[in-house]
């Protein structure tokens, strides 16, 4: 049996590779992928080449924990259904949908252990937002909001977007959120935020502090997240946080250099900076929540929010040269990009 396999042959360059792909041995099933998802934060790094070399793909994810180099496979949602099954699989496996934290491919052999099954409730393009999901669960788990808190979230990229509609479930006092792109700040206002701004206007503080009611000179923000990508972001997240404000760091710059100015406010506000990566728990909750635990919330966040409309493209697995340059050249112009597996 043969499969297309997605390959980041080097910087700015993927090809569609044939290969052959073993049955499933005991433990394991085969998995026919219909929809795999395109993260436009750390699998662009990848696409551009601004993953540092030498460090583990993913450490949490057995499939991408070898050290990054060209040529490599990557990604991170796929779901599909069960072909196959190993000998010490129950057969009731067969023809389940499935999600698995998986590199793109038309098929692929995972052990049991390492899928997912979706639930009869939910429809395969809600499924492909499972890991974002949980990534903004993990969010707001560390940002710990408070009933009546001022909030901005830095980027409305799927996971900031996710992680306004997590928010708006709790009575902040408001909710505002910034990015560039007019696309995302429409999708923000759809998913609750209060208001949504551009970062980039020169009287963003102004606007910001007549929105919280507030004084612009001292800090307004309780909470802020940032999840734009863009080092920069952290400067105007410092200068907007208020006396003992929290600001959540989700981005991941890759090998981006992030100059932040930790002189005068910072010190004498008291801000506390917090990094926040889904792949681990953060020690005060891991005593009694679990990836399952988190998992089985990020199902519950997808069937409250239903985040499937936020796909704007669909390409197959044929022209994925062309999603990777839509949102490299053109970002502006599409939210979350999906592949689809024909024949």
């Amino acid at each position: 049996m043969k499969r297309a396999s997605l390959i980041f042959a080097k910087p700015y360059s993927i090809s569609l590779q044939t290969e052959n792909i073993h049955p499933p041995a005991d433990h394991e099933v085969l998995i026919k992928t219909k929809l795999s998802a395109i993260s436009a934060g750390t699998e662009l790094l990848v696409y551009r080449g601004e993953f540092p070399l030498q460090m583990p793909v993913d450490a949490q994810i057995k499939g991408l924990s070898q050290p990054f180099r060209y040529p490599l496979k990557y990604g991170y949602s796929s779901v599909g259904e069960v072909t196959a099954v190993g000998s010490a699989v129950n057969k009731e496996w067969l023809g389940r949908q499935v999600f698995s934290f998986h590199p793109h491919e038309s098929h692929f052999v995972a052990p049991l252990v390492e899928v997912i099954p979706i639930p009869a409730d939910i429809d395969l393009m809600e499924a492909l937002f499972l890991p974002n999901v949980e990534t903004a669960v993990n969010f707001v788990m560390d940002g710990r909001p408070v009933i009546g808190e001022r909030a901005v979230i830095f980027g409305q990229g799927i996971v900031g977007l996710l992680t306004a509609a997590l928010l708006v479930q709790f009575p902040l006092g408001r909710l505002v959120t910034l990015d560039r792109f007019a696309i995302r700040r429409r999708a923000s206002l759809d998913m609750g935020a209060h208001h949504t701004l551009d970062p980039e206007s020169p009287t963003l503080l102004s606007d910001l502090a007549a929105l919280m009611d507030a004084d612009s000179a001292v800090g307004f923000a309780d909470l802020l997240y940032e999840l734009s990508g863009n080092p920069a972001a952290l400067n105007q997240a410092v200068c907007l946080a208020g006396f003992g404000a929290r600001i959540v760091i989700g981005s991941w710059y890759g090998t981006k250099p992030a100059n932040l100015d930790l002189g005068g406010r910072f010190h004498r506000n008291r801000i506390r900076l917090i990094s926040s990566q889904v792949s681990t728990l953060a020690p005060e909750f891991s005593g009694r929540w679990t990836k399952n635990r988190r998992l089985t919330t990020a199902w519950d966040m997808i069937r409250k929010i239903k985040p499937a409309p936020l796909i704007t493209h669909q390409y197959p697995i044929r022209k994925a040269n062309e999603a990777f340059e839509l949102l490299d050249k053109n970002p502006a112009e599409a939210l979350q990009v999906i592949i689809s597996y024909d024949s």
